[in-house]
């Protein structure tokens, strides 16, 4: 049985580059599978297939045709038949589950996900921490993307930090860069603590 993670945030935040970089981490010792959701397209999984050509077939994309958070909180359905899908085919050892971009109340339902995180970056503004949502206060990890471009969009991380902190109470955040590697090296122990 694949353990199933979900991940989301707003548009833009880097959800797709984070399932990105932890496949090239991960898959090097575990079977990934990855779902993506986009209300129209398929445009996710095409980009993640295109990058992955040797287990291309073990990218699924949904398309929701409605709001985003509905596909992964309310009726599932479609994601649910895309987990099983790889499942049954390839028995990976993680899933990803993506969710299309949406706004802070955006949470899954554990019914589709054993666990999940929460994306937000730097570039959205440092209140976003302030601003609080269900998916930022309820994930099981938030992680804050793109803090390399902190010092361009006059982001104070030290404040953010300290709001997440306030914010999240004892819950874990990770504050990670895709130009920071290593950064990505705590998210895969997370990960990696839940299996």
């Amino acid at each position: 049985m694949s353990i199933k993670i979900g991940i989301a945030g707003p548009v833009g935040s880097g959800k797709t580059s984070i399932i990105e970089l932890l496949t090239n981490i991960l898959s090097k010792e575990y079977k990934i599978g990855i779902v993506t959701n986009d209300i129209y397209t398929l445009e996710d999984a095409n980009y993640l297939k295109s990058k992955f050509k040797d287990s291309s077939e073990m990218i699924l994309g949904v398309e929701t045709g409605g709001c985003p958070h509905t596909a992964i909180r309310d009726d599932i359905s479609m994601n649910e038949k895309a987990c099983r899908e790889l499942e049954l085919k390839f028995n990976p050892d993680i899933i990803f589950v993506e969710s299309g971009g949406d706004n802070l109340s955006a949470t899954f339902s554990y019914e589709l996900v054993d666990y999940y995180m929460y994306v937000i970056d730097v570039a959205q503004g440092g209140d976003i921490p302030r601003k609080k949502g269900a998916g930022l206060l309820f994930c099981d990890l938030l992680v804050v993307n793109k803090t390399d471009l902190a010092p361009y969009v006059d982001v104070d991380l030290k404040l953010m930090e300290k709001d997440v902190k306030e914010n999240r109470k004892n819950k874990p955040a990770i504050f990670i860069s895709n130009k920071d590697k290593k950064s990505f090296l705590k998210l895969k122990e997370w990960i990696l603590a839940l299996m």
